[in-house]
């Protein structure tokens, strides 16, 4: 063997020039962020074949279990891919990833099945990027794997990455990578370009890190040897002048040139969808020293176009064609073609195809994120929060609502009720500035009640009974609560105080004098209550025959609620001068509107209308205090002169009678656990109006054409027009005007003109026999006249497939059946006493849901209903089976 002999001088400046290579990788390691999911926690490792440093992602999920795909498999893959974390529990899990707003960044993903979980079958589901669906990872096989990736400008300073269970299989990921790129490469006008393809043409290799610097994947490719010849040189790295790209070295030393030297060089592929927006960028370097009488040069067309004329690449020197806006088509083709004067054919070393990955919903308002992140620490809340707050709609945080209106979605409500929250009401809550609804009840906070929440200008519904508060109530909370612009709830905190002086003592002052002022208050009472009747009567027929068209935004009764006010010109904007039409009724013509870009439905106010300018003020009233997701929500409305219309977030799927009926344009046969969703939806709805709501507010009009659906297919209650605020005494409310709907009216409030909470259940027991059965209310035949007097016949026979829909074709569960007939026939007992309340109605159809659900194997919502066996007995309810 001959030895080598190096001088001092020779051995020291190899060893600089290696040591500045590594101290270039490290610095290009700086830059990259490398997960390995499901490693073990605290696990640093370098990856033998790419040099990359990977970590654990243990810190960065709490959620999932670790796994190790199978033995087999680990020798084929690197090591980053040999362990996955899985997700058997919850629909999205989400990453937080700590990263540099408003860099430019390479994101990818990576997922190897490897029989990870020995049933050797590959799942399919969803990752989204923040509130916005990416990719649908889908496995052909246990060895081959997926991998995505993205060009991406990141609006925070974190990134939120969420694998989601659609129903066909666990998600898993066994890797995460984000790599910093210049942004002054990849500039387009959107902000996200998934990688489409990478071809390194001419070559039969693939390469990554630490041949690429950006750690892109490129794939080798000699593409059909029919048309293209190939070309390879060796070119080091030193010798190659790039550009801001910095296409690798090795990737530049190959290149294809067309078969036929004078036909023109083609590259073309045809997108999956039509479209689908591309952008391409070209790598082009002279790979051979060119003699004085040869020279190249050519003309690249795309689809026909031309794009780039006169091509000429430079000698070892790397040149980047890009096109400089999106496109789209059938069929994308690229033309290198050779002019007159070139004596050599084209020449091309490698593309990047990109497409465009739109991602239009906006994450939730930093401010609303950064109070709901530290109110979940502060109390270690325990509920499946993670990602984005408020988007998607799918995906929203339990106990939270959310407006949409906007460039960013806002928190409306928050719910901690029954949450085992200790401590001082946290101070985050105030940045919550457009909180509408707060609800702590049924806690262990202590401490005074903060002057903060006064701060909270939407704020309707404050619920903070059944705590230990103590100290004075805040005078601005107790002004509010007068005026009625808030529902102040501070119920069983035996040591709040009011006006300065707490309860406990205040009893022992207050007592006594009850006794002395009881008589002269009722005595006051009685005088103010005859000259009132006196007044009204004096002033009724007045009232009757005055013009509607008086009441302008100046006298408007409504001015509390000025910040949802739209003048004419802005609802004739927003329905872009009313060009569609999508529904009619007795209050007048609804039609499709956006206020920004957010669909929208507008109902105006017909002048012949009976009574509508009256149900046009209770329902704008109503519908701006209560905020609940099975109520239809009021976006605002328009009172300028005789132009009246209200506006509501807009339903998609119409109203539940049109899909019963099939009269809906897009009529879809509700299965049997849809209709229960639906009437588990519209029985939470107006349990809220009823335990909710202080005090509660009766709907008097419950109908299944009332009861809307959105685009999910998830109910909601409507039409607000007649409803009422009944005595917070829970007694009845006496109307000397019977309003309802023929079929739906309870019959002991017809009679006795006195509404109570019991005559909106018995409206609902008829709409669930709607539900059951799929028949009309009041059939226009001879046979029968109504549907409940129709049912309880064939309930008396026992014969259950007679009453369910026989569209259904059994399709259902028989127990599930039984039981929400028997619910239904409850509701609509002749005796309002024996009509079972809302809460009652609601747990006893969610037991019935959950065992259809079981039935089904549905993996949704069925663990989380909790059975309530509750007496729901009446002389109707069904014995035979």
């Amino acid at each position: 063997m001959e030895l080598v002999y190096l001088s001092p001088y020779r051995m020291l400046t190899f060893f600089i020039c290696f040591l500045g290579g590594l101290l270039i990788e490290a610095q290009h390691q700086a830059e990259f962020i490398s997960i390995d999911c499901g490693a073990p926690a605290d696990v640093r490792y370098t990856e033998r074949r790419t040099g990359i440093d990977y970590t654990s992602d243990a810190n960065l999920i709490n959620t999932g279990v670790s796994k190790s795909v199978a033995s087999e498999f680990k020798e084929k893959h690197q090591q980053q891919m040999w362990t996955v974390r899985s997700f058997p529990e919850g629909k999205r899990n989400c990453y937080k990833i700590n990263i540099t707003r408003d860099s430019k960044y390479l994101i990818r993903t990576s997922y190897l099945y490897g029989n990870y979980d020995g049933l050797n079958k590959t799942p399919q589901f969803d990752t989204h990027l923040g509130a916005n669906w990416w990719h649908t990872v889908t496995l052909s096989n246990a060895s081959t794997p997926q991998g995505n990736s993205l060009i991406h400008v990141p609006s925070r300073d974190y990134l939120h990455i969420c694998l989601v269970n659609t129903g066909h299989g666990t998600p898993f990921i066994s890797a995460i990578g984000l790599r910093t790129m210049p942004n002054d490469i990849y500039v387009t006008q959107y902000e996200s370009l998934q990688t489409y393809h990478r071809w390194d043409l001419g070559s039969n290799k693939d390469y990554r890190y630490p041949d690429d610097v950006f750690d892109r994947f490129w794939k080798g490719t000699l593409g059909d040897s029919k048309d293209w010849s190939q070309l390879s040189v060796s070119v080091p790295a030193e010798s190659l002048t790039q550009n801001n790209y910095k296409p690798p070295a090795i990737v530049m030393s190959t290149a294809v040139t067309p078969a036929n030297a004078s036909a023109p060089l083609l590259i073309s592929w045809e997108p999956e969808h039509e479209t689908d927006q591309f952008y391409v960028y070209m790598h082009f370097m002279e790979i051979q020293e060119l003699t004085t009488n040869q020279t190249r040069q050519f003309n690249i067309m795309m689809n026909g176009q031309p794009l780039l004329s006169n091509c000429s690449p430079q000698y070892h020197i790397a040149n980047t064609v890009h096109s400089r806006s999106s496109f789209s088509g059938k069929v994308i083709k690229y033309s290198l073609e050779r002019t007159e004067s070139s004596t050599l054919p084209p020449i091309i070393s490698a593309i990047e195809i990109y497409r465009v990955q739109e991602f239009p919903q906006s994450d939730t308002f930093q401010g609303d994120v950064d109070a709901i992140t530290s109110i979940k620490s502060v109390y270690g809340v325990k509920r499946d929060w993670q990602g984005d707050p408020c988007a998607p709609v799918d995906y929203l945080w339990d106990g939270l609502n959310c407006t949409y209106l906007g460039n960013e979605p806002r928190i409306t409500a928050l719910n901690l009720s029954s949450s085992g929250l200790s401590g001082k009401i946290d101070p985050s809550i105030s940045k919550l500035t457009m909180l509408e609804k707060l609800d702590l009840s049924n806690n262990s906070l202590n401490d005074e009640v903060p002057d903060f929440l006064s701060q909270l200008q939407h704020l309707k519904i404050l619920n903070l009974e059944k705590n230990n508060l103590s100290g004075s109530i805040p005078s601005a909370l107790v002004e509010k609560s007068k005026e009625g612009s808030l529902t102040l709830s501070l119920g069983q905190n035996p040591y709040v105080c009011e006006h300065g002086q707490c309860m406990e003592n205040r009893n022992n002052i207050v007592m006594p004098l009850v006794a002395s002022i009881c008589g002269v208050l009722i005595l006051l009472m009685a005088v103010g209550a005859v000259l009132w009747i006196l007044k009204r009567r004096k002033s009724k027929a007045w009232m009757v025959e005055k013009d509607q068209s008086e009441y302008t935004e100046q006298d408007d009764s409504l001015q509390q609620f000025k910040k949802r006010i739209y003048s004419y010109s802005d609802i004739i904007k927003i329905t872009n001068n009313f060009t569609t039409i999508v529904g009619k009724g007795g209050f007048g013509t609804v039609y499709l509107g956006y206020i920004y870009d957010t669909p929208v439905a507008v109902k105006m106010l017909s002048p012949s209308s009976c009574r509508g300018y009256e149900q046009f003020q209770a329902e704008v009233k109503i519908l701006m205090r209560v905020h609940h997701k099975n109520l239809t929500s009021l976006v605002g409305y328009c009172n300028q002169g005789t132009n009246k219309s209200l506006i509501y977030e807009y339903m998609a799927n119409g109203n539940l009678l049109e899909h019963l009926s099939g009269k809906h344009s897009k009529s879809k046969f509700l299965s049997w656990v849809d209709r229960l969703r639906i009437a588990v939806d519209t029985a939470l709805g107006l349990e809220y109006l009823q335990s909710g709501c202080k005090p509660s507010i009766i709907h008097r009009d419950v109908k299944s054409s009332n009861i809307l659906l959105n685009e999910h297919f998830q109910a909601k209650l409507s039409d607000f027009g007649l409803s009422k605020i009944i005595p917070s005494d829970g007694g009845s409310h006496v109307s000397t005007v019977v309003a309802g709907t023929p079929g739906y009216l309870d019959p002991d409030y017809y009679t006795s003109n006195r509404l109570t909470e019991k005559s909106d259940v018995y409206s609902f027991g008829v709409v669930l026999l709607e539900i059951i059965t799929g028949q009309q209310v009041i059939a226009r035949n001879e046979e029968r006249s109504h549907i409940i007097e129709w049912v309880s016949s064939l309930v008396a026979l026992g014969d259950i497939m007679a009453i369910v829909d026989s569209r259904f074709e059994g399709d259902f569960d028989i127990n599930s059946a039984w039981k929400a007939v028997e619910i239904a026939i409850a509701c609509v007992s002749l005796s309002p006493n024996e009509r079972p309340i809302m809460s009652v109605i609601v747990s006893e159809l969610k037991e019935t849901l959950a065992t259809e659900l079981a039935r089904t194997k549905y993996n949704s919502d069925a663990n989380s209903f909790e059975p309530v066996n509750v007496n729901l007995s009446t002389q109707l309810i069904p014995h035979a089976r």
